[in-house]
């Protein structure tokens, strides 16, 4: 029997780190759980909201300081075999207890924990408490025994299992996070449990379905361990098996005919079907233990890598279709993740449909997702490229990271392989790549820099745990570590030339098997960037606007990418608006003219090159790239410049029709309509931009656009 155990939390400070208020210490205010340490100080009014201004700059004492969460749970009525405390998340280095017992001590966010608390609990009342230590003081401890390793931040990302970008990245803030993320229960059961359920589903050419039920059971402990029976039911189809006398696993295997099968949104129906397990004792008085159930879908995915003259295809085939990815990075939605909730990820997933995006890169800079996240794209049929949790950084392979990214790895790849969006392992974000290029070598010497975890630990894995789905060592990465990983004959690459050095009409100079990111910065909308910089006077290079643009030499990037092809902003009165328009108004255009550049045939060479499901196979020029996954990340309420197509606040930029083009046949051509029909854009076709702008917008842009917003358009945050 599970129980919640959400209510009645308070937090403290029991620790204050360099630059905390001197009266915070000791000091008590109600919790919310799931959260973290910044939403709760924030609910109670003691800090400022850490997206506005330069309010970010005040709070890094938060990460410094150690924290306790606690509540009260009673334990009433009939006594059972086991009473467990279930963790789904803990950020990060944590020691739980129970009655001043230590049941259990984290050091992995990304890690579910269950304790068992025989021990420590009591009939009646009971305390518990988590408390929280700052994750500077683990890390320096990790960095005196391991050495240190780089990364693209100067923060300690690498040197312990915990989001990322909680440390700063290019398109956000450094909050560093404590707190109880996920959801906290506690379980009592009797005899055994559903320990870890793994359907591995595919289907026949002639659409007979198999679903083959690998079960793991957890014993109590207590008594003997007798056999156990196991009942699955999934399209009609009811299966009996056993667990035999001091087993903990078994196998079901189910066929199911005449099924229906799963498609990305832009090929097809996504039939879901409900897949039921039941564990109970044997007997004529069996009586039920656990019940697990989870919808699935019937589809097959493999990654077509036939290889060719200079490299090999790289192409997305469902079903036995060759599908034209039309991708974009997926980001945390918030940078505290237990603010969103199912609601605004099937909003985030809609508005993805909505640009005609059909496969979302869950980036390994962030977290593996809720399952709302995934039910979401099930249903939406929205394929999910994700990433194991290592970005630009070399990680240390020795201990405790060993044990740690194992667990890691094996338990989240069980959690999400049920789902049927999921179409892909990626081993890391741009580490082998930067293994390459960025001096590592000379940096590293003989240290540990993540590679074993990349070509021999997560591949090992997903082989045991998930054999029906493809890996990829990283993005970019080749078909052998011995090639370059960013290499366009073969593989995934990423595109950031464009952007840091090139303007963006050199997309049509590349013709990649695969562009697995690409992107330019622009800036968020009027509404967000006016709720997140109070200035009276914007400007481009005004100090709290410069504190919000987070590249390395962002706005000069941005005046770079628009000086061919526009005028510069007026001075005066207009230049802050100005600005805003032209930054904005060159976006449209770079979003189809890279997508429809890879669509297109390069028409250099001869060779079946591995094209989009219309076009490959009946053409010796088919198309070389078969998809593009573009950085247009979920935005934020920072008000951050980033690669974004609609920001935090569900507001779109001029970005957002643009990607709406971005089809396999594309020509760049402008959208004519913003989300729901609302606001009919003025990007021209033909890019005459210069003398069309040179008699200026009609108004001030940002508030003639601000006026005609949607009239059904979501509420400000």
């Amino acid at each position: 029997m599970m129980r919640q155990l959400h209510d009645g939390w308070t937090l403290e400070l029991v620790r204050a780190g360099d630059g905390a208020p001197p009266d915070r210490v000791g000091r008590t205010v109600a919790a919310t759980v799931p959260g973290c340490v910044h939403t709760d100080l924030l609910a109670a009014g003691l800090i400022p909201d850490p997206y506005l201004d330069r309010n970010e700059l005040e709070l890094s004492w938060i990460g410094r300081s150690d924290w306790t969460y606690r509540t009260t749970f009673r334990v009433d009525g009939p006594s059972t075999e086991r009473v467990d405390l279930v963790c789904a998340g803990l950020d990060t280095v944590a020691r739980v207890t129970v009655n001043g017992v230590v049941v259990g001590e984290t050091a992995n966010m990304h890690r579910p924990y269950r304790f068992d608390l025989r021990e420590a609990v009591r009939d009646g009342d009971n305390e518990l408490a988590v408390t929280f230590a700052s994750v500077y003081g683990y890390t320096e401890q990790r960095i005196a025994e391991l050495g240190v390793r780089p990364a693209a931040v100067p923060e300690p990302i690498n040197m312990i299992r915990k989001m990322a970008c909680n440390y700063g990245w290019d398109w956000g803030p450094t909050l560093v996070t404590a707190g109880i993320w996920r959801a906290v229960d506690i379980d009592r059961w009797n005899g055994a449990r559903l320990a870890r359920v793994r359907p591995l589903v595919q289907v026949d050419d002639d659409d007979t379905g198999r679903v083959e039920l690998s079960v793991d059971v957890e014993r109590s402990g207590v008594g003997d361990d007798p056999e156990l029976t196991l009942t699955a039911e999934v399209g009609g189809v009811t299966v009996i098996g056993t667990v035999a006398a001091g087993s903990t696993s078994a196998v079901l295997r189910m066929v199911v005919p005449a099924v229906r099968r799963w498609w990305p949104h832009s090929h097809g129906d996504q039939p879901l079907y409900d897949l039921v397990v039941r564990l109970a004792t044997t007997g004529e008085a069996a009586t039920g233990l656990d019940v697990w159930s989870h919808r699935i879908g019937f589809r097959t995915i493999t990654i077509d890598t036939t290889p060719l003259p200079d490299g090999s295809r790289f192409a997305i085939v469902v079903n036995g279709r060759a599908v034209f990815a039309r991708g974009a990075d997926w980001i945390p939605d918030d940078c505290f993740p237990s603010r969103v909730g199912p609601d605004r990820y099937r909003a985030r997933i809609a508005q993805a449909v909505g640009a005609h995006v059909d496969l979302l890169r869950v980036w390994g800079g962030g977290i593996y997702e809720s399952d709302d996240f995934y039910d979401a794209c099930d249903e939406a049929g929205v394929l999910v490229w994700q990433d194991f949790l290592f970005a630009c950084a070399a990680y240390p392979e020795e201990e405790p990271f060993a044990t740690e990214v194992e667990a890691e790895a094996r338990e989240n790849v069980a959690r999400l392989m049920p789902h049927a969006s999921l179409a892909m392992w990626n081993g890391n974000n741009e580490n082998i790549w930067g293994w390459y290029d960025w001096g590592w070598q000379e940096t590293l010497g003989d240290l540990s820099w993540g590679k074993e975890f990349y070509l021999e630990l997560l591949p090992r894995i997903v082989a045991e745990v998930d054999p029906g789905r493809p890996y990829v060592p990283g993005s970019p990465s080749s078909s052998t570590f011995e090639r370059h990983p960013n290499e366009d004959a073969t593989g995934c690459v990423h595109e950031w030339e464009v952007w840091n050095r090139v303007d963006y009409t050199h997309y049509r100079d590349r013709h990649p098997r695969f562009v697995s990111e690409f992107g330019f910065q622009g800036p968020a909308t009027w509404a967000t960037i006016r709720r997140a910089v109070s200035d009276p006077e914007l400007a481009p290079a005004s100090p709290v606007m410069l504190h919000h643009q987070r590249a390395e030499d962002g706005q000069g990037k941005l005046a770079r990418g628009v000086a061919p092809h526009l005028p510069a902003p007026r001075a005066g009165e207009y230049e802050f608006d100005d600005w805003l328009w032209l930054t904005q108004l060159t976006r449209p255009e770079r979003w189809p003219t890279a997508s429809s550049t890879s669509a297109r045939c390069p028409r250099r060479a001869p060779g079946p090159w591995c094209g989009s499901s219309t076009t490959a196979g009946r053409s010796p020029h088919g198309p070389r790239s078969t998809g593009t996954v573009g950085a247009s990340r979920s935005g934020t309420r920072f008000g951050t410049p980033t690669p974004t197509v609609c920001s935090r606040c569900s507001r779109a930029t001029p970005a957002w029709p643009s990607s709406r083009s971005t089809t396999p046949t594309s020509r760049g051509a402008a959208p004519s309509r913003w989300p729901d029909g609302a606001w009919t854009a003025a990007w021209p076709t033909a890019p005459d931009y210069r003398s069309r702008y040179r008699r200026g917008p009609p108004a001030p842009w940002p508030f003639q656009l601000s006026s005609r917003l949607p009239a059904r358009s979501p509420p400000s945050c």
